[in-house]
């Protein structure tokens, strides 16, 4: 790692410390001395690093925790980096590190810059993450740009942290919404050519996009269309439908700045017999049967009926039932394309697979998992991450539909009111769980209670500063590698101490967040780091004039402090550049 994660760093010492009390007899040779956490303490008074290793080897060692604790503790103290450890509790150890040890963080963010935190790229991690696969039947919606968010941000992430990851898009192409879809398209080329056809059926999809569609596809193909379908029916509109859909929805993306690596159809897979190749592996493993399932409690799910239906076992695997694999007219249930489409994946070398999903599918996991742990016998990881719902307001009160998709607000629409940077950064401002209030108002606020400007002004005061510095220096006085070898050892304030430490728990911030795949807690990190930031900027804009960053008269101490803040530049630039967000220089 580009940057040193202290967490593990007292971890490391602390697993070596315990190795030696083995070799002493002090702790049998059979204990485990890895399984215990080093994490910040609750309570920020208690120190800066807390951990529960006495507590968690206590019992398997057969001693008393603040004995063990008292142990670990006197071996600690050597610990250079380690300004005062204390036993608090019934056995837990708080640590509080010198100054010098987060003064000397800075060096390490200006040597490696962007890179700093991040991880070299492992060819053995690879990960496939699938996100949008929106329905290619119209524009974008802004839940649709959420999952967009969460998941773009999580394949950066990944990156970042070593993986080779592969963005993918699941072209769900081959159900009756593409009939619809089809009909809808050509109801509204013949309306372009000006033929009477009456009122536009219910269950087609009725909003302008396709308006826009048909007078394109009659003024490029007059007629053409009218006797082809005659002739053949819709499949080859069909074709022209799913990529006029695509087009746009690909275009919503860019707009978003996102932009996949790969889009798989759902149609090919079929069509490529992936689902009959599927139901054959599962009926060597004897996971197939003939049945008829019980009725739901409560609502009926679409796939229920109540006849013999080809069924998968996935009950064996920690589902709730068996789940259908064929409907009633002989085609493939949803699940049966999803269990190809994941078998796919799997045969391409992912064996660990992330999906990003509307909260709408939450009952959909279980069936799923079970289905990548049968077909790969358990060697095939799925995470399903969930995005709640998007409530759109215009300050404080809920927005209309969108006459452009005839049903919600697009995407679009929103990113032409505010600007993609505010809609992603915006997206990650609550866990994908939790449902999120996007005020179209309120995101133009230039205060405190915008997370978006928040982060963004803290970076742009970073860069002011940086710039008035050439009132006093050249610019080769201030570049990285000088600023290296400034007198970092001056910054003492605790202001400037808490701002440092702060900047230096980003490698276990971006490690985390990969881990757990919550890019969310990006957004967090950088609000409390500008929160840092700011409060150290207002005391020494207004309580001390003795903490202002440019001393004309102190060259030495105002490099110190550059150096400080250029390093904080660097963290804030690098966690906006993982969400997908331009790191300001000025601000209105």
């Amino acid at each position: 790692m580009t940057g040193m994660n202290y967490f593990n760093y007292i971890r490391k010492n602390i697993i070596r410390i315990l190795n030696n009390l083995k070799k002493t007899g002090y702790l049998p040779l059979s204990i485990d001395v890895t399984n215990f956490s080093v994490e910040p303490p609750r309570d920020k008074n208690h120190g800066d690093i807390a951990t529960n290793v006495a507590l968690a080897l206590s019992k398997p060692s057969n001693l008393n925790p603040r004995d063990l604790a008292q142990e670990v503790v006197s071996c600690l103290k050597t610990n250079g980096d380690i300004k005062s450890v204390e036993i608090a509790g019934p056995g837990f150890i708080n640590i509080i590190l010198k100054d010098a040890f987060w003064q000397s963080r800075l060096a390490e963010i200006l040597k490696n810059g962007n890179e700093y935190g991040s991880l070299k790229k492992d060819p053995n991690k690879l990960v496939n993450i699938e996100y949008v696969s929106a329905n290619p039947t119209g524009p974008m919606h802004v839940g649709h740009g959420r999952g967009a968010v969460v998941g773009d941000v999580l394949a950066n992430l990944l990156g970042k942290a070593g993986y080779l990851v592969t963005k993918e898009y699941y072209i769900n192409d081959a159900g009756a919404q593409i009939d619809i879809l089809t009909k809808s398209l050509f109801f509204r080329y013949q309306e372009a050519l000006g033929l009477d056809i009456g009122n536009m059926p219910e269950n087609y999809y009725p909003g302008d996009y396709l308006i826009e569609l048909g007078k394109k596809l009659a003024e490029k193909d007059g007629d053409k269309w009218v006797q082809i379908i005659k002739k053949e029916g819709y499949e080859r509109l069909k074709e022209t439908s799913i990529e006029a859909m695509m087009e746009l929805i690909r275009s919503d993306l860019f707009s978003l700045g996102i932009v996949h690596d790969c889009f798989v159809s759902e149609r090919n897979i079929v069509n490529n017999n992936g689902v009959t190749g599927v139901l054959k592996t599962l009926r060597k493993k004897d996971l197939i049967y003939q049945g008829i399932l019980e009725p739901p409690k409560g609502r009926k799910p679409d796939d229920w009926e109540s006849r013999p239906q080809t069924l998968f076992k996935a009950t064996q695997f920690g589902d709730d039932v068996d789940r259908p694999v064929k409907k009633s007219d002989g085609s493939w249930t949803y699940f049966a394309t999803d269990m190809a489409y994941h078998q796919d994946k799997f045969n391409r070398g992912f064996k660990s697979m992330i999906n990003v999903w509307g909260a709408d599918h939450s009952g959909y996991i279980k069936r799923m998992k079970s289905a990548v742990f049968a077909l790969t016998d358990g060697s095939g990881e799925l995470d399903i991450k969930l995005c709640q719902m998007v409530n759109l307001m215009d300050n404080g009160k809920p927005l209309k539909m969108s006459k452009r998709s005839g049903a919600y607000i697009t995407l679009r629409d929103v990113i032409d009111e505010v600007g993609k940077d505010v809609v992603r950064f915006m997206m990650l401002t609550r866990k994908s769980d939790a449902q999120l209030d996007f005020d179209l108002v309120k995101v133009k606020e230039q205060s405190r209670d915008n997370p978006v400007f928040y982060v963004q002004y803290s970076h742009a005061r970073c860069c002011s500063v940086l710039r008035n510095s050439l009132d006093i220096f050249d610019m080769s006085e201030i570049e990285d590698k000088k600023l290296i070898k400034s007198d970092i050892s001056l910054l003492t304030d605790p202001s400037e101490i808490n701002l440092i430490k702060t900047m230096a728990t980003w490698p276990q911030v971006l490690l985390g967040a990969a881990e757990s795949h919550e890019p969310h807690r990006i957004a967090f990190y950088l609000y409390e780091l500008s929160s840092a930031f700011h409060s150290l900027w207002t005391k020494g804009s207004k309580d001390d004039v003795s903490l202002r960053f440019l001393v004309p008269k102190n060259r030495i101490l105002s490099l110190a402090r550059l150096a400080m803040v250029r390093s904080l530049a660097i963290t804030i630039a690098s966690g906006l550049e993982l969400m997908g967000v331009e790191p300001l220089e000025e601000m209105e």
